[in-house]
């Protein structure tokens, strides 16, 4: 490959700051919120217009679809997600548990208010290049925008991005996995002019279950429970779509979830495009993905329109901002969680949070139902190698099926919290991030509404 010397140049230092969130989806806005209020000052860094990440700009709205009446969960900041979107008119009950879906739009007014009363210093629109370094320790970041290229300095870097990015870039060990073993990505969108009486009258007579998702390409992995259970799930307009040719053969993977149908005739968080193959960390890939998801999408409505009751009048409202990326790289961190300790109630003495026993990838689907939840340990953030950076959100320490479980989004926001609270911690008390106490950090998270055991 080519390549040239740029000429050597100085970037003007335009903030600093105690705690740096390099990203600002679930885990990365529950990591500068925790921080702000055990006391850090703190600053939120996004390239997008918005926070929320995941929420926000793919439009996923299934927070916690998880919940059943036996859900055990940690509370805290994701649980206060949910409530300040419901008290902010920005939530709607889920169709298949006990949870809220987060209204993608909104949320951005829920992020902001929350960002603002926690007194967060917000940089919107402003792209992580590359780390700072003074030795083995980062003091900041470097950053471009439509003002060119900045420095923010900081004494604890937080990063949010989901694909370990400051963390490989500033020479922490990480892990990506193989492109053709990657989970799907999917391109989300959202629709109008359906009839939710004749929706819902359909739904009823034809109810979809959990052991429906093993059809066609996909064979889904329950422990039995699940089989039975109510599954908004839409497969069969879509295999009508392929025998009448209305879809290409080759396109088998269209199908998936619907999320919340409201009385304007709104379907929202539709969850049908299953892009295999995209590498969330190759822009050229995500190009490709991005136009390829879009008519997908278009093939998706058009199967509804042809074959689902109450939807022969739907219409595209809106595309997510940005293709949803369930996997790429992953922290290879002090402690690497594993598919026994998601699926065996694995326990921490380092526990900053608890998650449900939760596991959504790879061909396995496993519910909570029964009061099981497994414990999230610090050390799973905690990079080899650098000082100063804790990593969270998707991007946590884990094999492939610990992924299935932590890369969900409530998960991520019990992981930032945790991680937000220490880089407070360590900049109050002056210890390195391996170093902390990590009882006191466990106190602050009890505090803060956090189920820790």
């Amino acid at each position: 490959m080519q390549s040239i010397t740029e000429p050597a140049r100085e970037t003007p230092i335009i903030h600093q700051t105690g705690v740096l969130v390099v990203g600002s989806g679930p885990g990365g806005l529950a990591a500068a919120l925790a921080a702000a209020r055990a006391g850090a000052e703190v600053t939120l860094l996004d390239r997008f217009g918005c926070f929320g990440g995941n929420i926000t700009v793919v439009g996923v709205e299934g927070f916690a679809w998880y919940r059943h009446e036996a859900t055990v969960e940690a509370g805290g900041i994701g649980w206060e997600f949910e409530e300040r979107a419901k008290a902010m008119g920005a939530a709607t009950p889920e169709s298949q548990s006990l949870s809220y879906e987060l209204d993608s739009e909104g949320f951005k007014l829920v992020a902001d208010r929350l960002v603002q009363e926690a007194g967060i210093h917000p940089m919107l629109h402003r792209q992580f290049v590359a780390p700072i370094m003074q030795g083995d320790r980062i003091t900041g970041v470097i950053v471009e925008s439509k003002a060119g290229r900045e420095a923010i300095i900081a004494k604890v870097v937080i990063d949010a991005t989901g694909d370990a990015d400051v963390a490989q870039r500033a020479g922490a060990p990480t892990l990506k996995t193989p492109v053709e073993e990657m989970q799907a990505a999917s391109v989300m969108f959202h629709i109008a002019g359906v009839d939710k009486q004749a929706f819902m009258a359909g739904v009823q007579g034809d109810p979809q279950t959990y052991k429906d998702w093993s059809s066609g390409e996909w064979q889904v992995e329950t422990d039995g429970k699940e089989d039975d259970m109510f599954s908004p799930f839409l497969g069969k307009p879509f295999e009508r779509a392929i025998k009448d040719g209305l879809i290409p053969p080759h396109l088998n993977t269209i199908g998936g979830t619907w999320g919340a149908v409201h009385d304007s005739g709104e379907m929202t968080y539709m969850n049908l495009v299953h892009l295999a193959g995209c590498d969330g960390t190759d822009p050229d890939s995500l190009t490709r993905f991005e136009i390829e998801g879009r008519a997908q999408a278009m093939l998706a409505i058009d199967a509804l329109r042809a074959y689902t009751p109450g939807c022969d009048a739907a219409r595209l409202r809106n595309f997510g901002m940005s293709i949803g990326i369930r996997d790429t790289r992953k922290l290879d961190a002090h402690y690497n969680m594993t598919e026994s300790d998601v699926r065996h109630q694995g326990r921490f003495e380092d526990s900053i949070g608890i998650y449900p026993e939760f596991v959504d990838g790879y061909g396995v689907l496993i519910i909570p139902t029964t009061g099981r939840y497994m414990q999230v340990p610090y050390r799973s953030m905690l990079p080899k190698g650098i000082k100063g950076l804790l990593v969270t959100g998707r991007a946590i320490g884990g094999d492939k099926i610990a992924h299935a479980a932590t890369r969900n989004m409530a998960c991520c926001a019990v992981a930032g919290q945790g991680a937000g609270v220490a880089a407070a911690q360590s900049i109050a008390t002056g210890a390195e991030l391996d170093q902390l106490d990590i009882q006191a950090v466990q106190t602050t998270l009890t505090k803060q509404g956090v189920r820790v055991f």
